[in-house]
Formats: structure tokens, C-alpha cells, sequence
């Protein structure tokens, strides 16, 4: 007997990575996307195009070619006469609204009960999504204390979970996952822990939406410890802790930690709920070696394959000049290898960039058939950025330093040759001491964020021949993004798609417990 797919609904889905997961688990006969909601018009470009391959390959499979040829360079538009209603499906299916709007809460409140009918509660369905968080993510709290007029009571960012719970609250999904930064644990207001408040609205919406019946109650569980909320706990008793998952711990090369909270329904609660399993730590080189080596670009003056080699040589000659004078014998002699292989590199890259057969292997099997895609002609979205000179010295001192030492160099203690400093009044107050920041070939990435977006300087690739930042199908890769995942838009809204989004190989696993404790709940 088949197993019925659930239905999923992906609320702030950015460009879709926890749904990415969810909907590739069994080859997409476990979970169907049947709402994926994106206020950016941008990221739902991305989303868009993504069900757009997810439904070929369930509904029309013949009809992928029309997705790789537009991927491969052979077609402007990713879709053609035969394809065009399953593209007309994908923009049902991915919705470009505002949550918390009165014109986006209805539109999705048509959505699902479409797709879902008018007993929500009965057929098991999964809701999964992150709020946004930039007001509570640490980053974001120290970035607000600067500004005069700022009150968390008043940040509509912080309540935005609150559309989340009026969804889990009106159509009551069997499970729920929700994902949100670290900062949650801590952050407060009014004087009151946040997260307080989230676990017990999350386990009896009730709380926020007093007066109506039939209400959901849920138990709000942890993916990597037996932790869990109930109904009418009492959250401070709880270790918050016990609900940050370290992704470099399962199959994630990036140290991304990250709270994720699984609510399940009473009425499903019988089942145990699995963890996730620890696999190997992957190191940055395992899985963005294989790129096509690029080189950077100036910012601000011409570039050129020629004038970038002069530009740059005459960078790393200065600082390999003044490490010398300081008894850097192992960055000079990184140093000096980097400058012969410059001419190796003439290069920037763009959205295609051609593939030669590379062995894209990341030594843990699953992840690389998770990744690679043999239909591929080409590197997608694989362009670097342009960086002004004096910086492209800093990165080849830091990449250098980091190639001898394993990590990068802190702030201006170790960044204290002459000409390296930056014209920044604070750079010795030492709250920059990660300005710039090597991602080291061996051990996991540094969490892959949204601010990659602005400049490279925390995203620095580890060779200095290369001297640049992170491509963003690099930062895809380390976010496991599949090859085949198209980043729509400019190269500045690709970065901030991928440095928002879960991993979606970490979505897959989670995904896969979600899914075996529905099943065992419906035997």
C-alpha cells in the first residue's frame, strides 16, 4: 500500500532551503510543498524556480530538460509551451506575500485551505518555517542599542512568530518546525525572556488567541536532547540550551548553531520522536576545492586579467616584504608561492561557469550525491566580487597567516604590519578583532550569514592566489545547497538568499524524523 505524501507548508521561506529538505526526502514521495510564503520578490524568484524542478520531477519528468537548459546556458526562460502549466503551478505553489499584512494573510489563508480543505486537523500536515529574527539575533540587538528611538516592545520583527502561531493556532498542522537564531534565548522585553513566551505560546496557542475554540496544544520538542516543553510547564525550568543544534556536528560543513523547536500535536505525542545522528566534520576544502579557481576584481579602478596580476603582485610583494622584516618565514614563503601562481588565474567567473569534469567528492558520500548533479554543464552562480586593492592585501596576508596557523589573524595584535591596518577610527578598540576572517581550509566554515552580502571580509577564501572572498555557490555549498539550486537576482541578493536559509541537507535529516514519527503515529 502507498503511503500517502503530507503536506507541507513553508512559511518565511526565503529561497526555500528548509523546504528544500523536507520536499527531496525519498525523492519527494514523503513531503510535498503545498504553500511556500516569501515577502522578497527576489528570494521568491529563487523559490519560485526551485518548485518549478520539484514539480517536473514528480509530475512531468520529461520535461527537466527545459529546467537544464535554461541552467545549462541553452534557454532564456526556464520553461517552454510543454512546461509552461506546471511553471503557471510552481507560481500557485510559491507565493510572493507579506505575512501580517491583511492582503498576505488572506491570500494564504485561501492557499491552505485550497490545498489543504476545510478540516485542516484532521489529515496530518507539516508546518516548518523561521520567523524573521534580525531583532533579536545578537548582531541585531547590538545594532539596535545604538539607535535612540529603538523598542523591542514595538519592533514588529520580534511578533512576526505570531503569524507563525496564528497559522499552527486556525489549521493546527500534526508538527511544526521552527528555526530562529541563538539570540532568541536570551533576548527579552518588557523585561521577560522572549523565549519564555515563544515555548508557551508555541505549545498552547490558546495563550495568543483567546476566545477561540478548538484549540491546538502541542509539545515542543529538541532534535539533539531529550528536552521538551508541555502545555502549562514551566519554561523556566527548561534548559534553552538543549535546543541549539551545531550543524557542523551532522554532515554540515559550517559551524552554524542555530535553535530549532519541533511542536507536535497531543494527539501525536505517542510516537518517540528520533534525534539527529552525529556524522563526520567536513572541512571547508571538502566541499569548494573543486570550484574553478577565480580571481578577484578591483572596485575602483579598471580590471583587468592584466591589471588585477600587477595590482595584486604588488600587493603581496609589500606585505611579504614587511612579514620578512619580522620573522614571518612561513606567510613570506605562502606569500611568495601565491605570487607565482597569479598568472594561473584570469578568470572572475559569472552565473555559468563551465565545468571540466571535476571529482566533486566531499568524503561523506551522502552529502555528495546530495550536492552534485551530472546534468550540470556548468558552476552556477559562481562570480566573484570586486575589492578594492589595499584590501586584497589584507586578504592575502590573512589567508597566508591562516594557511600557517590554522586560523585568522585577531585584529590589530596580529594584523600589525605597516600598511594593513584599516582607516577605522575603532580598529584598535578591539571590537573588530574578526574584521577579516579566513575561512581555513580544514575544519568547518564560520556560520554563513546574510552579511556576507555586504562585503567579504568575514568570508575570505583560504587561497591567497585567489585573493577574494567567497563566490556565493560557495557559501552554497557550505550551506549544502544542491549544484542545481539557481540563486535568482544580482550577486548581492544571491548572498543575502543563501546566508539566510537553513542547510538544507540539515533540513533532509530533520525531515527524515519528522516524517518516521507521522508514520509511526499513523500505523
Amino acid at each position: 500500500m502507498t503511503k500517502p505524501v503530507i503536506p507541507v507548508v513553508d512559511l518565511f521561506a526565503g529561497p526555500g532551503g528548509l523546504g528544500e529538505g523536507f520536499s527531496a526526502l525519498e525523492n519527494g514521495h514523503a513531503f510535498r510543498i503545498v504553500v511556500s510564503a516569501e515577502k522578497d520578490p527576489i528570494a521568491h524568484q529563487t523559490l519560485r524556480l526551485r518548485a518549478f524542478y520539484r514539480l517536473l520531477k514528480t509530475k512531468m519528468p520529461d520535461g527537466l530538460s527545459d529546467y537544464y537548459a535554461f541552467c545549462n546556458g541553452d534557454a532564456e526562460s526556464p520553461y517552454s509551451a510543454k512546461t509552461e502549466v506546471i511553471w503557471n503551478e510552481a507560481a500557485e505553489e510559491a507565493l510572493c506575500i507579506e505575512l501580517g499584512s491583511k492582503q498576505g494573510n488572506e491570500t494564504l489563508d485561501n492557499a491552505i485551505q485550497q490545498r489543504l480543505g476545510s478540516d485542516t486537523g484532521k489529515d496530518p500536515w507539516v508546518l516548518i518555517g523561521g520567523p524573521p529574527c534580525q531583532a533579536y539575533s545578537l548582531v541585531g540587538r547590538a545594532r539596535n542599542k545604538g539607535k535612540v528611538d529603538y523598542s523591542a516592545e514595538s519592533d514588529h520583527r520580534n511578533f512576526l512568530y505570531k503569524e507563525y502561531l496564528r497559522i499552527i493556532n486556525r489549521y493546527k498542522p500534526a508538527m511544526f518546525v521552527m528555526e530562529n537564531v541563538k539570540g532568541m534565548l536570551s533576548a527579552t522585553v518588557g523585561g521577560g525572556r522572549i523565549f519564555h513566551e515563544i515555548l508557551q505560546d508555541l505549545a498552547t496557542p490558546a495563550r495568543a488567541f483567546p476566545g477561540e475554540k478548538d484549540n491546538p496544544r502541542y509539545k515542543i520538542c529538541s532534535l539533539v536532547s531529550d528536552q521538551y516543553f508541555e502545555p502549562d510547564g514551566d519554561p523556566t525550568k527548561i534548559d534553552a540550551n538543549a535546543f541549539i543544534i551545531k550543524a557542523e556536528r551532522y554532515g554540515i560543513p559550517q559551524a552554524r548553531h542555530r535553535v530549532i523547536l519541533v511542536g507536535i500535536r497531543e494527539e501525536f505525542t505517542q510516537g518517540k520522536l528520533d534525534k539527529l545522528h552525529p556524522q563526520q566534520q567536513l572541512n571547508v576544502e571538502d566541499v569548494i576545492d573543486v570550484l574553478p579557481k577565480l580571481r578577484s576584481r578591483l572596485s575602483k579602478e579598471p580590471d583587468s586579467a592584466a591589471n588585477w596580476q600587477t595590482r595584486v603582485a604588488e600587493q603581496i610583494s609589500r606585505v611579504a616584504e614587511e612579514a620578512k622584516k619580522t620573522g614571518m618565514v612561513g606567510v613570506v614563503q605562502v606569500l611568495s608561492k601565491a605570487l607565482t601562481a597569479l598568472s594561473k588565474h584570469k578568470e572572475y567567473g559569472n552565473n555559468r561557469v563551465p565545468r571540466h569534469n571535476e571529482i566533486a567528492s566531499t568524503g561523506l558520500i551522502e552529502l555528495n550525491d546530495w550536492l552534485k548533479d551530472e546534468n550540470l554543464k556548468f558552476w552556477l552562480n559562481h562570480e566573484t566580487r570586486g575589492h578594492r586593492i589595499d584590501d586584497l592585501g589584507r586578504y592575502a596576508f590573512a589567508a597566508a597567516f591562516a594557511e600557517i596557523h590554522s586560523r585568522s589573524p585577531k585584529g590589530h595584535t596580529e594584523f600589525n604590519l605597516p600598511g594593513l591596518a584599516p582607516a577605522h577610527k575603532n580598529w584598535e578598540s578591539g571590537k573588530f578583532s574578526d574584521r577579516f576572517r579566513v575561512q581555513t581550509k580544514k575544519g568547518p566554515s564560520t556560520t554563513i550569514t546574510s552579511h556576507i552580502s555586504k562585503d567579504g571580509h568575514y568570508f575570505i577564501h583560504y587561497d591567497p592566489a585567489q585573493c577574494r572572498s567567497l563566490t556565493v555557490r560557495e557559501a552554497a555549498r557550505l550551506q549544502t545547497f544542491p549544484d542545481n539550486y539557481f540563486f535568482r537576482g544580482g550577486r548581492t541578493m544571491q548572498y543575502h538568499q543563501v546566508g539566510n536559509a537553513v542547510p538544507p541537507f540539515l533540513a533532509n535529516q530533520i525531515a527524515a524524523i519528522v516524517y518516521e514519527l507521522l508514520q509511526g503515529s499513523s500505523s
